[in-house]
């Protein structure tokens, strides 16, 4: 099933993030009742993938001001029949800033289900948003048409360019996972310290 491999990952969110059980559950539900959840047609919304940024440091993260919607966002778009969030997320990050840039690893790094209002022929509707955490190569980005402007941010100043929780939840989870990472290296050269002792 083409599904299979999303439902995978969002199982494994799940259990990572039991707090968000809600949300997962409305992905699930939404993807076993359409089939075409990865395709634009799906009329009540449909699964889209997007990237969280950082850079080299990791005390940066880079955010768009999207032309449309005219809100600093992280990169990201449709799928466009890809079953593969992943793949689409690194796509669009690479179309929309010009940067090479890759996965730190294949898990879901946060969730956001949002409303998309009527534009056009197109109905309003609801944006799957499946998001990954990535590294560029390098901090020079070229800006595309899709943005007024691209911005690296330092994660704690996220803040002072939106209020959308959904991306402030990112930067938390950004900031909360270099913590972790930072106290597991303290610990790692304290444990090497008293086995070797000083010197």
């Amino acid at each position: 099933m083409h599904r299979r491999k999303l439902k995978e990952l969002l199982a494994a969110y799940r259990v990572r993030w039991p707090h968000e059980s809600e949300t997962v559950a409305r992905f699930d539900a939404f993807i076993d009742a359409h089939p075409d959840c990865f395709h634009r047609a799906c009329p009540t919304g449909h699964v889209t993938g997007s990237a969280w940024i950082v850079d080299a440091s990791g005390d940066r993260a880079l955010l768009t001001h999207h032309r449309k919607l005219g809100l600093w966002l992280q990169p990201g778009g449709h799928c466009d029949g890809d079953p593969d969030p992943l793949a689409v997320a690194l796509r669009e990050a690479r179309e929309e800033t010009g940067l090479e840039v890759r996965a730190l690893d294949e898990s879901i790094f946060d969730l956001d289900v949002h409303p998309i209002p009527a534009r056009g022929h197109e109905p309003a509707h609801h944006h799957f948003d499946v998001r990954f955490l990535v590294r560029a190569a390098n901090d020079r980005f070229r800006v595309s048409e899709e943005s007024r402007a691209l911005a690296w941010v330092p994660a704690d100043a996220v803040v002072t360019l939106t209020e959308r929780e959904s991306v402030l939840r990112m930067a938390r989870k950004w900031l909360a996972r270099r913590a972790e990472r930072a106290r597991s290296e303290q610990s790692g050269t304290v444990l090497q310290t008293a086995r070797t002792g000083p010197g």
